[in-house]
């Protein structure tokens, strides 16, 4: 059975997005943390997002830019097979996306019923919420980076009940950000 993770930046006040919705402030430069994500992206997962992050990061990871800034992570992104929770968007330009439309959370059982890697929620907050509500989420890994916005989008916000969470693991990095990964229950 795969098991499905979360990703999420997050600010010291709770935010993985600020008010534009804009998530760059969350990128260190810190060799050791590039390193960790790094390593992350190697890890060979499916990418889970909703349209809005896919619209976000498919106008980056496949640029020179990207590639330039961050070779190892942009090649990660481009190669890894994806997945797009979208009532709206028919298709996907990005190498390696499969759009999925319908019921999430009945696709979302499908999947993780089905033979293969593990997938991982990046940066989509509403799509997080959804598959942590109906139960669906196996562990959360919050990069908690030192920076208050003072507002933004919360993450995991609207959830109908409690979420309690075991801390499995934390890192600290030498530029203050945090890795607290958590499993449910």
């Amino acid at each position: 059975m795969r098991q499905l993770k979360v990703f999420l930046s997050i600010s010291v006040d709770g935010y993985f997005a600020d008010e534009r919705g804009d998530m760059s402030w969350a990128h260190a430069d810190d060799p050791d943390f590039k390193a960790f994500v790094a390593a992350n992206a190697g890890s060979g997962n499916t990418l889970v997002m909703g349209r809005v992050t896919y619209d976000l990061m498919a106008s980056y990871w496949p640029t020179d830019m990207a590639k330039r800034n961050d070779p190892v992570v942009a090649a990660a992104m481009n190669e890894l097979p994806k997945i797009v929770f979208s009532r709206t968007m028919r298709e996907a330009n990005w190498n390696n996306t499969k759009v999925l439309h319908g019921d999430a959370v009945l696709a979302m059982q499908a999947l993780k019923n089905e033979e293969g890697r593990d997938m991982v929620i990046l940066g989509s907050g509403s799509t997080a919420r959804l598959f942590a509500e109906a139960g669906l989420v196996d562990s959360f890994q919050f990069v908690v980076v030192p920076l208050v916005l003072g507002g933004g989008r919360a993450a995991l916000a609207g959830l109908s009940r409690r979420l309690r969470l075991t801390l499995e693991d934390s890192r600290t990095f030498k530029n203050g950000m945090v890795v607290l990964t958590y499993r449910p229950g």
